[in-house]
């Protein structure tokens, strides 16, 4: 592993002008076990600033990065965003979706075949008693944690400080894949894309022994999408239904 969490404050580039309170979010490329990485790093106090968008003002899903950017106020810009979720034909979320404090998807608690119903899956929360939370699917539909923002995927990728129980180290399902992974005090959510494909099993050691994370849960493969000017990078692709992304002042 080459990366030192303290070099995550990093000035974003050239390519965009964009100032960000102290201590915002910065995009750092990383390598662990010989795979490369984006991982975009949020503090607690710039959780306000996470945004989580779905649909536009027509009500029609917004599907990329550049419709995201036409939906920003004067004077805003978009540090980084990425794509926050699995999604039907009609991008519309599979499971939980909250903006804003406002349930825009009910939660999913049953299985199923496909990789969000690779049990167990989860819900990443922010907003609440905790700045940033990833909590495992049945136990969130118990508790019904207050969510500002809340998107469901799955599956887990480390739960407890354990790789979910289904990935195989041997595996030769590869894929660009990303997700997220929050502190274990809470303080702290770290949003990662691969350069290139890996294995679920990769993609978790990179949670819970690059980062030293508890729980950390997967948003999506093949179709991972990554903006970051910072970092020089603006994938494009596929469309995608939830994303989410920091927003900062434009210079």
């Amino acid at each position: 592993m080459s990366f030192d969490l303290s070099r995550l404050a990093v000035a974003v580039g050239a390519l965009v002008s964009l100032a960000l309170p102290a201590g915002a979010a910065t995009c750092e490329r990383m390598s662990h076990d010989g795979q490369g990485y984006v991982l975009c790093e949020v503090p607690a106090a710039q959780e306000p600033a996470l945004r989580l968008w779905q649909d536009g003002a027509d009500g029609a899903p917004l599907r990329n990065f550049s419709n995201v950017r036409r939906t920003l106020a004067d004077g805003e810009a978009l540090a980084f965003a990425m794509n926050a979720g699995m999604f039907h034909p009609d991008y519309r979320p599979v499971g939980l979706l909250v903006v804003d404090g406002q349930e825009l998807s009910p939660i999913v608690t049953g299985g199923s075949n496909d990789n969000f119903g690779m049990l167990p899956n989860g819900v990443f929360c922010t907003g609440g008693e905790v700045p940033f939370q990833v909590i495992e699917t049945l136990g969130f539909a118990e508790g019904r944690p207050d969510c500002r923002l809340a998107t469901q995927s799955g599956p887990m990728l480390v739960i407890d400080g354990e790789l979910h129980p289904r990935f195989l180290p041997d595996s030769d399902s590869r894929y660009i894949r990303n997700g997220v992974g929050v502190s274990p005090d809470g303080q702290t959510a770290w949003f990662a894309i691969s350069d290139r494909p890996v294995t679920f099993h990769e993609f978790g050691r990179l949670f819970r022994d690059g980062l030293g994370v508890r729980d950390a849960l997967y948003f999506d493969g093949s179709i991972s999408r990554l903006y970051a000017p910072g970092v020089n990078r603006a994938d494009f692709g596929r469309s995608l239904g939830p994303i989410i992304g920091l927003v900062g002042e434009a210079g």
